[in-house]
């Protein structure tokens, strides 16, 4: 789990210097950064799909696995349990003079978990003990608690609970069927997110293409079945 701790320290270390300072921050630098987030995530994603050993399982994987996001909804499924969520509780809390803090912590926390990358890079750490993909959106989370925390205050500093809680627990499981995947599944699952990477990187960073990624998801789980499949059919 050290990329999650790695986005939790993140998240509160932004969450506290968006309080103090992040009025302050010129707009220009955080354009910046994030234009060098998205560079770096787009060279991660080129660096993961090279891992795969065969080109074929991850296209088939992807085309397979965005035909049933697309045909299941994924990207606006999560949208709308965004929208739901952050109604749901914003509504409940209204009468209240909590409605700042849950709303800062409402939006932190959708922001920071659901979303292809959180998915990505919390199966990857638990089943390779890779986490650089976290650690780069780490990174990019913690210029987001700055920027949330200097308008909605300390619910944006609350946000790292949810971050614990569903990254680690993705992790864990992860963790938890190590032992049932092989390097090559491994491999081309790693691919497979390499190109949903880049997908974020174009999409939701650098904002050059609109690509609906969370479509891509299923291929995370179809890229290792195909794996197997391609091996048995070697075999043969």
């Amino acid at each position: 789990m050290t990329g999650t701790i790695i986005n939790i320290i993140t998240v509160i270390i932004g969450s506290i210097l968006g309080m103090l300072f992040g009025s302050k921050l010129p707009e220009r630098i955080r354009e910046t950064v994030l234009t060098v987030l998205g560079l770096f995530t787009l060279v991660l994603g080129v660096q993961l799909f090279f891992k795969t050993n065969n080109s074929i399982v991850v296209l088939a994987a992807l085309l397979v696995g965005t035909i049933l996001g697309e045909w299941w909804g994924i990207e606006e499924r999560l949208e709308n349990l965004g929208d739901f969520l952050k109604a749901r509780f914003s509504s409940a809390f209204s009468r209240q003079d909590h409605s700042r803090f849950v709303e800062g912590f409402l939006t932190a926390s959708l922001l920071f978990t659901i979303g292809p990358m959180a998915i990505l890079g919390s199966i990857q750490d638990g089943l390779t003990g890779d986490y650089s993909l976290l650690a780069t959106k780490a990174i990019m989370d913690g210029f987001a608690a700055l920027a949330f925390a200097s308008t909605m205050g300390v619910g944006v500093l609350f946000s790292a609970i949810i971050v614990l809680a569903f990254q680690g627990g993705i992790t864990l499981l992860a963790i938890q069927v190590q032992n049932l995947t092989t390097l090559s599944m491994i491999n081309e699952m790693s691919a497979a997110g390499g190109v949903i990477l880049i997908g974020i990187a174009l999409s939701n960073i650098l904002n050059i293409v609109k690509v609906r990624t969370g479509n891509f998801l299923p291929a995370l789980f179809i890229a290792p079945l195909f794996a197997v499949l391609a091996e048995i059919m070697d075999m043969l």
